[in-house]
Formats: structure tokens, C-alpha cells, sequence
């Protein structure tokens, strides 16, 4: 697996806020309004522009404008290319295949049986 240590140094930086990775915990259920997200936080507007300008200049969340608000959801293709590479950097070789496993598809499946 090729890593771009450069990129990837960025984006756990920007996730090392406990704000925004309480952000990004927020936009795993679904796209959610800057004001809702205003609502879990003492800060500012701009405050929170700036945080998520930086997780969108990264590629971890997409923005786009509906009325006077932004709309933010996580880019999922972005964030689970974080998540293997998270996974191989921190997974000895020899479980590295747990990477690929299809448990939750598979426990999913059984339940709807």
C-alpha cells in the first residue's frame, strides 16, 4: 500500500481536535446543518467555518449551500481510505486481512434471513 505520510499527517492533525472529531462523530449518522452543529458547541460561527474549511480542504467532509446555511456530510470513499490506512499502519501484516472482512455484511445478511 503506497501512503502519502504528508496527507495523512494532515488529516489525523485536524482530527486530533476533540471538537471536530466530535464533529466528524456527528456527521457518521447523516448530513447535518452548520446550525445544528452550532447547537453542540460554545463557539462562533466563523469558529466553526474555520473547522470545517479544514476538513473540507482535506476531503474528509463535503459542503454545500442550502439557503443561508452550508450542509456538511462526510465523504465516505475519503473517510474509509482513512480507515484502511489507519488499519495498516497500526495492524501487524499477519491481520491485515481483517481489513477486508465482510463481518458486519455478513452478520447484516443473517439478521434479515
Amino acid at each position: 500500500m503506497q501512503i502519502d505520510y504528508e496527507k495523512y499527517a494532515r488529516i489525523f492533525k485536524v482530527m486530533s481536535d476533540p471538537k471536530r472529531l466530535k464533529i466528524i462523530d456527528m456527521l457518521s449518522e447523516g448530513e447535518l446543518c452548520a446550525c445544528k452543529i452550532l447547537e453542540e458547541f460554545h463557539i462562533t460561527q466563523p469558529t466553526l467555518s474555520h473547522d470545517m474549511k479544514l476538513m473540507c480542504d482535506l476531503g474528509i467532509v463535503k459542503a454545500r449551500k442550502e439557503g443561508k446555511w452550508m450542509q456538511y456530510s462526510l465523504d465516505i470513499d475519503v473517510m474509509n481510505e482513512v480507515y484502511k490506512t489507519v488499519g495498516h499502519l497500526m495492524i501487524p501484516g499477519d491481520y491485515a486481512g481483517l481489513l477486508n472482512c465482510n463481518c458486519n455484511t455478513e452478520k447484516e445478511k443473517m439478521n434479515h434471513e
